[in-house]
């Protein structure tokens, strides 16, 4: 009788919890490596910051989580859970339709619970290498007191894209980021536009004297925000020059003691060597078919989580489904060759309809992210099996 492949699975958030569930589910070798010392990847919240907040040194010390204090869920509670395992409400948690990261990390650990995953996870083991040599990926790994070498199958990376920031290229002259430190601030500016720019914005304004919020939208123009008497929008900064004067691309200015980067992150994998087979540029990682199997690699390198702007349970969920049943021979991929073509004309169509190529796995599109969630769904053989959670997907779409 064959022995079951064995799987490494990087990570233990969300992606990797769900695909521990559906490997083990379908008979295989599960390792989960997580480099902390507890499960839920970016859902914990932790106080400390990097050493280097802004992220340009390489060495530093990285807090391996993006959330803040105040962080809320973006999406509905009906859909921060799995499709066969929802978020419930608990006696003395929080019940609000937008929940809180508290609760969300308490899903997590119930999930790993629930379905026993905490005895494949090797909390406190950190991967610092993983390559292909001959039919196996060689993972390397290193704990406080010891370094290991194994070989895997299949490897699986669940590590997630929130800890890298993403800086835009604005002439600085000096400038100090504080971080966390409310009672200081005077005059800030907060870079970016999304949904975390805002929540710190409005929580930096409770002890600001004026927060400034700039963004790349071409349709802005210079205003104060609604309900708040001391937050103000503006295009993007154009320069700080030595005194501390930020100019705007409006044409308007404003002296000011800190600038916050709210602009999200980059997908990172410095542990990951394919010999230039995945490439990241211009935070398009690539070339990989519907977001998770590169062609050259595949079935036996898989990313989960890659996309972005998306429903995130369900969607890692269902991307776990898919690898675990090719992995263990259920389900076919594509010939390399229509799996490249496949890519190449997803990438054409993006640059028809004007996308930049740093929006590669933005999901917001409807009929992008509709279409996958469907050929996930199917091709995982689900049909009426939770068409509820799929319709419940379908309407937040398209609402």
């Amino acid at each position: 009788m064959p022995h079951p492949l064995r799987v490494a699975v990087i990570g233990a958030g969300v992606a990797g919890l769900a695909a521990a569930r559906e490997l083990r589910g379908e008979g295989l070798n599960v390792v989960v490596f997580e480099k902390s010392d507890h499960l839920g990847g970016m859902w914990r919240y932790d106080p400390r910051t990097d050493s280097d907040p802004v992220g340009w040194d390489p060495s530093r010390e990285v807090v391996h989580t993006s959330l803040y204090r105040s962080l809320r869920t973006n999406l509905p509670r009906q859909l921060m859970g799995f499709l066969d395992y929802p978020l419930p409400n608990r006696e003395g948690g929080d019940t609000r339709t937008f929940p809180g990261h508290e609760e969300v990390f308490w899903f997590l650990n119930r999930f790993a619970d629930e379905f026993a995953l905490r005895g494949l996870i090797r909390f406190g083991s950190e991967v610092v290498r993983v390559e292909r040599v001959g039919d196996s990926w060689v993972v390397e790994s290193r704990t406080r007191d010891s370094f290991t070498r194994e070989d895997f199958q299949a490897v699986v990376l669940c590590t997630g894209h929130f800890t890298e920031p993403r800086l835009p290229t604005i002439p600085v002259h000096e400038f100090v980021l504080l971080c966390a430190i409310y009672g200081f601030l005077s005059v800030v500016i907060v870079i970016g536009f999304a949904a975390s720019a805002f929540d710190i914005s409005r929580d930096i304004a409770k002890v600001a004297k004026e927060v400034h919020i700039a963004t790349r939208s071409p349709d802005v123009k210079v205003m104060k925000l609604a309900n708040h008497s001391n937050i103000w929008l503006h295009k993007m900064v154009k320069c700080v020059s030595e005194d501390s004067l930020v100019a705007f691309d409006d044409g308007s200015s404003v002296y000011a003691d800190t600038i916050f980067y709210c602009t999200g992150y980059k997908y990172h994998y410095p542990f990951l060597e394919t010999n230039g087979i995945i490439t990241i540029e211009d935070n398009r990682v690539g070339p990989l078919y519907k977001h998770v199997f590169p062609p050259a690699l595949a079935p036996w390198l898989s990313f989960i989580g890659i996309p972005e702007k998306d429903v995130i349970f369900q969607m890692t969920e269902l991307q776990c489904k898919w690898v675990a049943r090719v992995l263990s021979g259920k389900v076919l991929l594509p010939t390399e060759k229509e799996m490249m073509a496949y890519v190449e004309e997803y990438y054409q169509q993006m640059e028809k309809n004007g996308f930049p190529k740093h929006v590669t796995h933005h999901l917001h599109f409807k009929e992008v992210l509709f279409s996958l969630v469907i050929f996930c769904s199917h091709i995982c053989g689900m049909n009426g099996e939770s068409s509820f959670s799929i319709h419940v997907i379908y309407i937040y779409i398209y609402i």
